[in-house]
């Protein structure tokens, strides 16, 4: 019989459609929550490679890819090469898209309580919101700032994503718990206010850098009109900061005994942020080859979902106690 907890965020109608589908199992709904968390870490990629092979403007127009044309179309101001990688990028939106779909029919299927089912709402209406940015980019002729618009909010989703990845495995009938003290869920939020700010940071400097998305001198990209030394200072500086929140985290878990599942995750988190500040540092006395960019933009990925993955094991749903059965023979 259901439980109080599966209320249903879709309409009776949308319920009656899911109805059509399999009862999906977790590993299922896991399986399909996974593949929207890859395909949203996986598209902020493929974007850093469009944008480090200037090819952000390979389809100059939007929704279309030319005037009159949503595919790539032989024009001698456009190479091949530029329209194929960004029309490539458009495509996989498709992939993003019916992943965030298939996860919402699963989880609307089984009848998931309403948080599960939030995030998973989420999940289409986020990737239409972010073919708008894209789409507001290309028009725009990559001004930096929609550029950094547009990556931020796929940190966003990739954040929740990592969620969602993270609450379908909890049971609908459990009991919330919380596995730290507020002190330390407290610092854990400072954890993650301090990645966001790199990130914003680090998008600064980008639109600050080489890489602009387009070489084309008849339609110059307008950058942000910043020394870029003080720039990636900053982003360095905030980046230590959230290391240091995190290694304080760390400590102050440990002081009050976390969890086998509480500890893996910092230490996988605290593990990529070392990562990523190597990159980085590579990538400072390089001058940020364009493949550093790619692998920098996935580590910033693999951080943000590593981040949210530790903030939601910190207030699960734990299963409800077994009832303690009667011994036999004895009287009520």
């Amino acid at each position: 019989m259901p439980s109080r907890y599966h209320r249903r965020v879709p309409t009776r109608a949308f319920q009656r459609f899911a109805d059509l589908f399999p009862m999906p199992s977790l590993r299922v709904q896991r399986l399909l929550a996974l593949l929207v968390l890859i395909t949203q870490a996986g598209i902020s990629v493929t974007g850093a490679i469009v944008r480090v092979t200037a090819s952000g403007l390979g389809c100059p127009t939007w929704p279309q890819c030319f005037p009159g044309s949503f595919t790539p179309t032989a024009v001698a101001e456009v190479p091949a090469i530029h329209q194929a990688v960004e029309f490539s990028n458009r495509m996989l939106t498709f992939l993003v898209t019916l992943a965030a779909a298939a996860v919402v029919i699963a989880v609307t299927r089984a009848r998931r309580r309403r948080e599960v089912q939030i995030y998973a709402w989420l999940m289409p209406g986020g990737t239409v919101l972010q073919a708008g940015i894209g789409g507001i980019t290309v028009l725009s002729g990559l001004l930096w700032w929609t550029v950094a618009i547009h990556l931020l909010a796929s940190m966003l989703m990739v954040w929740l994503a990592a969620v969602l990845w993270s609450k379908t495995a909890e049971p609908d009938d459990g009991v919330q718990t919380t596995q730290a003290p507020k002190p330390l869920r407290i610092l854990t939020a400072l954890s993650a206010v301090a990645m966001s700010a790199t990130l914003v940071a680090g998008t600064l400097v980008t639109g600050a850098g080489p890489h602009a998305g387009d070489k084309s001198l008849e339609r110059p990209v307008q950058r942000l009109e910043v020394e870029i030394v003080p720039l990636v200072h900053l982003h360095a500086e905030l980046l230590v900061a959230y290391l240091s929140l995190l290694v304080g985290l760390a400590f102050g878990l440990a002081a009050v005994g976390m969890s086998k599942t509480i500890r893996t995750r910092l230490i996988v988190v605290i593990a990529l942020v070392c990562s990523q500040a190597m990159v980085g540092i590579i990538q400072y006395f390089t001058d940020v080859p364009a493949a550093l960019v790619a692998i920098h933009v996935g580590g910033a990925a693999a951080c943000v979902a590593a981040t949210a993955y530790l903030w939601a094991a910190l207030r699960t749903r734990e299963p409800l106690p077994a009832q303690v059965a009667e011994p036999v023979g004895q009287s009520a």
